[in-house]
């Protein structure tokens, strides 16, 4: 299919972070947009003040004319709309071509230098840090990310040649084979999604496919873990990063504030980056951008300037209050490990405060699966608050629920709550350290705590 013949483009589930940037990169590209999206969010608002057609409701006569009519309408869905959609199956029985969201992603990179970050945890940081400092070094670059860069309020960045194209590889469904890379890195290789590829080892098969198409083209970074898990599959070379033990680390970290300082060692020295977005695993983050953006030209001086600029990425560590009795951390982890290293990054920055967690489990199934590991790494907190689980496209399980963490949580000082307790389950909290966490809704308790504590 040539996108160039097309005349317009409309979208199933418009409202998703990923398919919101595809959406704005056609409309840019002058192309007619509408779409779909169950729910009013600030997401959907960007897009209709782009000029882009939302309607809320799954039914045939929301359709304009004009992209029922056109047999040149590409209509592009996401896993997350249900079989049952009437406005699914209206364009599968039509004359319409039909896409998933990953094979028009692939489609829009394969003609270009794509750099694609892929992994269980830290894709969209890294892939954001990436966009940034060739976007800033006015390197010529597109980039299509999983949340919303706060140095951008957007979750796409334009190139005007598009020459470089930055995109966070998702690994739901094995949408990332869609891709063909000429430069990959690999952040991480945990077990999740496991609803879709039911056990860690095709997970882990999918992954080696990945990696594949990329040797077909380029080259691969994988961090330190990631390469020892798949030392016996690998038979190609590759570079590897982590804080220590693999070809690229850092050295002489410090903390002063919430800046993260410092040197990146590789095949040359980068001393003193300054990184104000802070956390160990976002140094690590870092270490895998700035190997990227090295192998595109991009100066040291560039690069240590982009680096102190970057803002992060809404949801990910985003301090939402910072003041001298009360921290307020909002982040997006909604698996054991990312929990692990928020916690052990919170707990280092803030050693002799009392740390409270409101953590929202997502999904039936991932909570099945990890409840053990999520009560372990959430017992590193002072206090623990539950949400219900966040089932997003599942079903209810029989037996499982927020219980089945709660229970095993060694700290007393734990419950289960609902949103619609808060702010009033504060209240007799002595809170010092607060975090919200989790993949769901919980970041609509955001403005109602901050609300609360000013």
């Amino acid at each position: 299919m040539n996108l160039t013949q097309l005349h317009s483009v409309y979208f199933l589930g418009i409202g998703g972070i990923g398919m919101s940037a595809l959406a704005k990169w056609f409309k840019h590209r002058g192309f007619s947009v509408a779409g779909y999206d169950r729910s009013l969010t600030p997401l959907t608002r960007s897009l209709e003040a782009l000029g882009i057609e939302v309607h809320y409701e799954d039914n045939i006569s929301e359709l304009s004319e004009k992209y029922i009519e056109d047999s040149q309408t590409l209509v592009v869905y996401t896993p997350a709309i249900p079989s049952s959609s009437k406005l699914l199956k209206f364009f599968e029985v039509g004359r319409f071509q039909i896409k998933k969201r990953s094979e028009v992603l692939g489609m829009i990179t394969q003609d270009n230098f794509s750099i694609a970050i892929a992994g269980t945890h830290g894709k969209t940081t890294t892939s954001s840090m990436v966009a940034h400092v060739m976007y800033s070094s006015a390197k010529d670059c597109s980039a299509f990310v999983g949340g919303i860069m706060t140095n951008y309020d957007s979750n796409l960045l334009m190139g005007d040649q598009e020459t470089v194209v930055v995109v966070e590889a998702d690994e739901f469904d094995r949408s990332f084979l869609q891709l063909s890379p000429d430069f990959s890195v690999v952040t991480s290789l945990d077990p999740d999604h496991l609803d879709i590829y039911g056990n860690a080892e095709e997970m882990t098969e999918s992954y080696l496919a990945f990696i594949d198409k990329t040797y077909q083209r380029g080259d691969i970074l994988l961090h330190k873990d990631v390469s020892s898990k798949l030392s016996t599959h690998l038979s190609r070379k590759h570079r590897t990063y982590g804080l220590s033990g693999a070809h690229i680390t850092a050295k002489n970290i410090r903390i002063e504030g919430h800046k993260f300082i410092f040197d990146y060692s590789g095949a040359i020295d980068i001393k003193n980056l300054r990184l104000a977005f802070p956390g160990f695993h976002n140094v690590e983050n870092a270490l895998a951008a700035i190997t990227v953006v090295l192998d595109r030209g991009i100066s040291s001086d560039l690069i240590r300037e982009a680096i102190e600029s970057y803002q992060g990425v809404k949801r990910r560590f985003e301090f939402i209050l910072d003041q001298s009795d009360l921290i307020f951390i909002d982040d997006y982890a909604h698996h054991p490990n990312e929990i692990d290293a928020l916690l052990k990054s919170v707990k280092k920055l803030y050693p002799k405060k009392k740390i409270t967690v409101i953590f929202q489990p997502h999904l039936f199934t991932r909570t099945r699966d990890f409840y053990q590991e999520f009560a372990e790494k959430l017992s590193l907190a002072d206090e623990i608050i539950l949400l219900d689980i966040y089932p997003a496209r599942e079903e209810a399980i029989p037996g499982v629920d927020a219980h089945l963490i709660l229970d095993n949580i060694t700290k007393v000082n734990k419950k289960i709550a609902s949103l619609d307790d808060f702010p009033m389950v504060l209240e007799d909290s002595q809170v010092e350290v607060l975090l919200t966490v989790g993949a769901g809704n919980i970041d609509t308790l955001v403005p109602i705590i901050k609300s609360f504590y000013t």
